[in-house]
């Protein structure tokens, strides 16, 4: 039998599609590295060829039967028929490629408790999220994040932003940045307060300062970069100028992104100008929810360049209400997408929350054309990155921009006819039809399949840690 080099055999199997390339001997799950292989896959050379192309940039539109070339973590061409014959094909007929989604509000610990909120107000979330975190450890804490970075890879999520909100010491926040690390997913971490925080105690702002100093040991090779996820001036009750102010200088000095919730929930009508008139809004700072918007607080927003982050679907799920998202948007607001937390939203399917959005729009508005699919594809790409402030790298496929993107493959029951490409995604896709998802232009996953994670192991981890925080807890809602 002729004797075959490694190198030729990898080639060989990834023209026919038998293996994920630029993958290593080493990526059979071995349940390593914290439920991942010894390493990430390598980036290499590939063009995925004869695909519907949504290239989410106003010059470049769409590409039917397009090309995208990429090489050594870079979109080096985007088009038809490119002519690059070093690099691997991928069959890309039948398939839609879009830039990675992006995310941008998501509270990722809480994954570890999926659909952990009960049917009454006793057992409702916040009570749920005030009482676990109090026996919470940095083990659970990286749980749940890594458990919550695997399932945004496999749904097609290439961004996120993890608003750690249950920070008890400086060993938390470093085992959410590992479990993201390690996943290698792009994002935002923006360090927050713990649950239960007094409203006269600070953020620990010394700790945030340590992560500033040494990022560069934390970001993975610039796929992440730090925030602050700020209380506010409001809490439980109106914060002190001791807390609120002290924490938002510290960073605004450390020059890292404020993100902050307003006006999620009736009866804070005041919330919007009381920061407006401090000048706590600005281009930096992101808003989560918005909820309740008034047209005076909308002009607010606008005037500030604060950005907005939508959850429709956990904003419906516990009750708080409807955004004006088509309001906002039409005034200009940088706006995104978010997932918030899957105790209320189950999945973190970005697709849902875009149809969930759409429909709720346009039924708001007695009109089937209020808020278009495409538009909320937008949201959920370009929009976010802009919302994050790396649309200069991600967000749209263009020449010279970072490869995260993805394969939806329409050979589905729940796709099946080709017709408007972004209405099948936002009314039809699930996390089943991401065939192929590339970040960083490392192959994260490949037909159906993710190519480092052992997701046995994940799953099987995070299951025996919630079990064993509902007994340190004595929380024994739901059974």
């Amino acid at each position: 039998m002729e004797k075959i080099s490694r190198r030729a055999l990898i080639k060989k199997a990834v023209a026919t599609g038998a293996v994920s390339i630029f993958c290593r001997a080493s990526l059979a799950q071995t349940g390593r590295s914290a439920g991942f292989t010894a390493s990430l896959p390598e980036r290499g050379e590939f063009v995925i060829r004869d695909a519907y192309v949504m290239t989410m940039d106003a010059d470049l539109g769409d590409i039917p039967g397009g090309d995208v070339h990429v090489r050594n973590g870079q979109i080096i061409a985007v088009g038809k028929g490119l002519n690059v014959p070093s690099a691997v094909p991928l069959r890309g007929d039948g398939m839609i490629v879009l830039p990675g989604l992006v995310e941008t509000h998501w509270h990722m610990w809480t994954t570890l408790a999926r659909g952990f909120s009960g049917d009454n107000l006793a057992e409702a979330y916040f009570p749920m999220v005030l009482a676990l975190p109090k026996v919470l450890t940095p083990e659970d804490v990286f749980k749940g994040t890594r458990l919550g970075a695997a399932e945004a890879l496999a749904s097609g999520i290439t961004t996120v932003h993890n608003w750690a909100h249950s920070l008890r010491g400086p060993e938390y926040a470093d085992a959410e940045l590992r479990a993201l690390k390690a996943v290698g997913v792009r994002g935002r971490f923006s360090y927050g307060w713990y649950q239960g925080i007094p409203d006269t105690e600070r953020v620990n702002l010394p700790d945030i300062e340590r992560l500033h100093k040494h990022w560069a040991s934390y970001s993975n090779d610039g796929l992440l970069h730090l925030g602050f996820g700020w209380r506010g001036m409001w809490r439980a009750t109106r914060l002190s100028p001791d807390v609120y102010q002290t924490e938002f200088e510290f960073a605004r000095r450390m020059g890292i992104p404020i993100s902050v919730h307003l006006d999620s929930t009736v009866g804070h009508d005041d919330e919007f100008e009381m920061h407006f008139k401090e000048h706590f809004l600005d281009k930096g700072v992101l808003v989560a929810h918005a909820t309740h918007a008034t047209p005076a607080e909308i002009r607010m927003l606008a005037d500030s360049g604060a950005s907005v982050s939508f959850s429709p679907v956990t904003d419906a799920r516990i009750g708080y209400g409807f955004a004006p998202a088509s309001e906002i948007i039409a005034a200009g607001i940088p706006s995104g997408l978010s997932v918030d937390t899957t105790v209320c939203s189950g999945t973190c399917n970005l697709f849902e929350n875009m149809k969930m959005l759409v429909n709720l729009e346009n039924g708001k508005a007695h009109s089937e054309f209020k808020l278009t699919p495409r538009r909320a594809l937008e949201l959920g790409t370009i929009g976010g990155a802009r919302l994050l402030g790396i649309d200069d790298q991600v967000g749209s496929l263009k020449p010279g921009k970072r490869a995260d993107l993805i394969m939806v493959s329409t050979h589905a029951l729940n796709m099946g006819v080709f017709s408007d490409p972004a209405h099948m995604l936002v009314e039809a896709a699930e996390e089943a039809n991401i065939d192929t998802v590339v970040l960083d232009g490392r192959i994260l996953k490949r037909h159906g399949k993710m190519t480092a994670l052992n997701t046995d192991l994940v799953i099987d981890e995070a299951t025996a840690a919630f079990g064993s925080l509902r007994r340190r807890a004595n929380y024994r809602q739901g059974v």
